[in-house]
């Protein structure tokens, strides 16, 4: 890819694959190792598109960062809160009851959709389960025992998502959930749409001035974008998951859109990760009501409109973090 003019150029030798104008893109990712003009990569930093480059099978490789937005003041605080050892258990806990009250409202509605497919015993079960989780939020007092309360509401959910495939169940069977490399389908999806998701909220934090390095609930570690892992606990069922689920039991994705390693490691093909990436384009174009602001926004906005709000609290114009309760 290259910048002419005001457009980005997408050339393959000496054929000319596309054109687009710079001011509608919002973020670019690259698979595989096509290379970028320094002179585009200029441009994305000067006007904050997102640049992210990831491994032709969708592993995180390395992402364009341009000048720092927002107020230094702000980042301090980030950091401050993020150094004492009582404070971060506030914003920690908030993305944990938004990711355990999503998980279960998805559980829920697809019980209610499909009551006749699903073994109704079990999944009231699981719902139950992450009832008394967001229950046992309230009593935690230190990041270890919200991991453990988190760890019990993942494995009850998990233990039905199976259930939540109604389409070639045979070729698309979850069992656990595995990653590095995935080895089966569905961790193959859940994988590269967390991939995809975090790319974007990294990019969101990042342009409202926030840190996206700097987390509560992730804590900090060498690499690892903590505080945008920590907005993609709330996103996970309601946005990722639940994408990942539509594009099997749609048949959007089939058996045969997949690649198998010797190592046992599978990934979408070629063909079918363009499929894919049109599909979660159009699936961020979808218009909802925000729980906090009570707006119509699409779905892409999510990340930044929750990127905002961290920002706006931490600043102290709000009292709490307000997660993102999906309605």
């Amino acid at each position: 890819m290259r910048l002419d003019g005001e457009n980005i150029v997408i050339i393959t030798g000496d054929d000319t694959l596309g054109r687009l104008p710079l001011h509608n893109i919002n973020s670019i990712v690259c698979f595989g190792y096509k290379g970028v003009s320094p002179a585009l990569m200029g441009r994305c930093a000067d006007h904050g598109i997102a640049l992210c480059f990831l491994s032709p099978h969708g592993r995180f490789l390395a992402r364009l960062t341009g000048p720092v937005h927002g107020n230094v003041l702000l980042r301090e605080a980030q950091m401050l809160l993020a150094a004492d050892p009582t404070k971060p258990i506030e914003p920690a806990s908030a993305f944990l009851s938004a990711k355990i009250y999503n998980s279960r409202w998805s559980l829920e509605r697809s019980l209610r959709e499909h009551r006749m497919r699903i073994d109704e015993l079990s999944m009231k079960a699981a719902i139950s389960q992450q009832k008394d989780c967001l229950l046992m939020l309230k009593e935690a007092k230190d990041i270890g025992t919200l991991m453990g309360v988190e760890g019990i509401a993942a494995k009850a959910y998990f233990s039905v998502f199976n259930q939540m495939i109604l389409r070639n169940q045979d070729d698309f069977r979850f069992e656990n959930r595995n990653r590095r490399p995935p080895t089966d389908r569905i961790n193959a999806l859940l994988s590269l749409t967390y991939t995809l998701l975090t790319n974007e909220i990294c990019a969101a934090l990042e342009s409202v001035g926030l840190d996206p390095y700097i987390g509560y609930l992730h804590q900090k570690r060498p690499g690892r974008c903590s505080l945008a892992l920590d907005i993609l606990e709330e996103l996970r069922a309601p946005l990722a998951d639940r994408f990942v689920l539509a594009q099997i039991n749609l048949g959007a994705i089939a058996s045969d859109d997949f690649e198998i390693k010797e190592n046992g490691a599978v990934f979408l093909n070629d063909d079918a990760r363009k499929k894919y990436l049109s599909a979660w384009q159009k699936k961020k174009q979808e218009i909802i009501t925000h729980p906090f602001l009570k707006e119509k926004i699409p779905w892409g906005l999510v990340s930044y409109v929750q990127s905002m709000l961290i920002a706006r609290w931490l600043r102290g114009d709000l009292d709490a973090y307000p997660p993102f309760f999906w309605k």
